[in-house]
């Protein structure tokens, strides 16, 4: 099965062996023409079975026996991912929320609460705040503007998010503390973070480009540092220092 589907407004076509992979992204199928193809062969599946494998044995765990068309749904996304940033787009695995009209994403090892904040970003500023997406949102980083950060179907397990786009206004890494404090950053100071959460393509001249991204995202928005708890007044607090006001 073939289909075109747009995300950070780039339009593509998937050409699968399942058809679940086209259910998963129906909300960003288009009509509009591809500007590239992405296909993909039992091969692929077979290396993305191997790739979950490997890391599950380099994080200490166990791997997770994973059907055929979920590795599949993860080919498509890696093989866009690795080409998206010629076009200057690149994957940051976080917790994005946009509040009247702009987003803050928020980054962590996985389990330290990413989603469980921006729930609470939710519960405190209840019809004002909306999800962007809850795991592997996209980041448009032009060489000259606003850094933009838009939803896509990779959501997480809840699919918290929706097909839209918002500008980035800062990007802040959770850690677990309890009393809520938060401070601004330098790109120094969490670097080696923004490296892990950023996908990196094994091509080494598109992980190069990436890196450059990176170097953008870092250049073009605030960063924080925020220890939280998990009560409301955590996003209270990094709200009201985070916007600016």
């Amino acid at each position: 099965m073939t289909a075109n589907y747009r995300m950070a407004d780039i339009t593509f076509s998937v050409t699968s062996v399942y058809e679940s992979v086209h259910r998963y992204c129906s909300d960003y199928r288009t009509d509009a023409p591809a500007e590239f193809e992405i296909v993909i062969g039992r091969g692929d599946i077979e290396a993305e079975r191997i790739h979950n494998e490997r890391t599950a044995k380099a994080e200490g765990r166990t791997p997770i026996d994973a059907p055929p068309d979920y590795l599949e749904a993860l080919a498509v996304y890696r093989k866009f991912c690795t080409l998206s940033v010629d076009r200057d787009v690149m994957l940051f695995h976080g917790s994005a929320v946009a509040v009247d009209g702009e987003a803050y994403l928020f980054t962590a090892p996985s389990g330290t609460g990413k989603s469980t904040h921006t729930r609470l970003w939710r519960e405190y500023l209840s019809d004002r705040a909306v999800m962007v997406n809850d795991d592997k949102p996209l980041i448009r980083l032009p060489e000259q503007g606003t850094p933009l950060i838009y939803g896509t179907p990779y959501n997480g397990k809840h699919r918290l998010g929706c097909n839209m786009s918002a500008p980035l206004k800062a990007v802040c890494v959770l850690t677990r503390s309890a009393e809520n404090r938060i401070r601004p950053v330098k790109k120094s100071e969490i670097y080696h973070i923004l490296l892990q959460q950023t996908f990196r393509p094994a091509d080494p001249v598109q992980l190069a480009k990436t890196l450059t991204l990176i170097d953008r995202l870092a250049a073009g928005t605030k960063l924080y540092l925020l220890g939280c708890n998990m009560d409301i007044s955590a996003a209270e607090t990094a709200y009201n220092t985070m916007r600016g006001e």
